[in-house]
């Protein structure tokens, strides 16, 4: 729905840009000064052929008079709503990389401490614990160590993208 009332204040807007009166752009256009008066008030529109002159005169695209707002500001606009989505989007993908982090890393840190523990029972002890209670939480902790470089690998890689 056009806003006639949002259109006159962009036509005043852009006249004042121009720094001209209401008289000097009647005569520019060839009307009268209260014709230029209702546009800008929202009481009428300029008739189509005026319009576009108008729009070439204020070095704009008629859309953007009809719209009553520079195509630019509703741009900026639109990429500031899209920059604050992707930054959005990228603090949830951060959060989830640390948690997803802390999370292997204390498994790591589990397993690493059972691994320890059990080294130890193993060669204090009287041969009466096997040394798969050392390997296997050894090897777990190896895993989890590789999962936690992949994750870090990941996210550097976004990051970087």
């Amino acid at each position: 729905m056009i806003d006639q009332i949002k259109i006159g204040g962009f036509l005043k807007e852009l006249r004042k840009e121009k720094e001209l009166t209401q008289e000097q752009l009647a005569e520019n256009f060839g009307v009268s000064s209260r014709s230029v008066s209702r546009w800008e008030n929202g009481n009428t529109m300029p008739e189509l052929g005026i319009l576009v002159e108008l729009a070439d005169f204020y070095e704009i695209d008629i859309k953007e008079i009809i719209d009553g707002e520079r195509k630019s500001e509703i741009v900026e606009k639109e990429e500031k709503e899209t920059l604050l989505k992707v930054a959005e989007y990228a603090d949830k993908q951060k959060r989830q990389a640390i948690l997803k982090a802390v999370i292997i890393f204390s498994l790591e840190m589990i397993c690493c401490g059972y691994t320890i523990a059990m080294a130890f029972m193993v060669l204090m002890g009287d041969g009466q614990i096997s040394a798969g209670y050392a390997v296997i939480p050894s090897l777990i902790t190896f895993v989890f160590s590789v999962i936690l470089a992949i994750n870090a690998k990941d996210f550097v890689t976004n990051k970087q993208k």
